[in-house]
């Protein structure tokens, strides 16, 4: 009897769970490798040359999705985690089960097409302001990853955390 009343709980656990599914992300080149942080790709105070998100190829995209939500983080630093480096959401079409999302450049509010900002990054004190601050500790092999989450509406129907490596 709790066997069976511990299946159904799991089979409704799953079922009404808005987290069932895992996205599958992948850098689009090999510029970025999750490890360390590409030189040049640190925010401007410490020397970034253009600094930008890397390009992401993302799918397992659950059908009706219509946006991914990107949360760009510091895994060492209070402030700058979940999310603190930047939160923006990409439309996509609802069939698409996988896409290309482009790079975003640092230190600006000018984003690219398809993207709308959600939050700007939270340390425009310590350097430039923007939508997107690129990884901005100094070289103190801090942990940066990415949260991406994909949308049907307010819904998020898949979610998956990619690292991008250390600065």
């Amino acid at each position: 009897m709790k066997l069976n009343l511990l299946m159904i709980i799991t089979i409704m656990t799953l079922t009404f769970s808005t987290n069932a599914f895992a996205l599958e992300v992948n850098f689009a080149d090999n510029t970025w490798d999750g490890i360390k942080v590409p030189a040049g790709q640190q925010c401007q105070k410490f020397g970034g040359d253009n600094p930008a998100t890397p390009k992401w190829i993302v799918s397992d995209i659950p059908a009706g999705s219509n946006a991914l939500l990107l949360e760009y983080s510091d895994r060492d630093s209070e402030r700058m985690n979940n999310g603190g480096h930047g939160r923006m959401q990409f439309a996509i079409n609802t069939s698409a089960s996988t896409v290309t999302i482009p790079s975003v450049p640092g230190h600006t509010y000018m984003l690219p097409q398809g993207f709308t900002m959600v939050e700007a990054h939270r340390g425009p004190g310590w350097d430039k302001e923007g939508a997107y601050m690129p990884p901005c500790s100094g070289g103190k092999d801090h942990a940066y990853y990415l949260t991406i989450k994909a949308l049907k509406d307010e819904m998020v129907t898949a979610e998956t955390v990619i690292e991008m490596g250390k600065y």
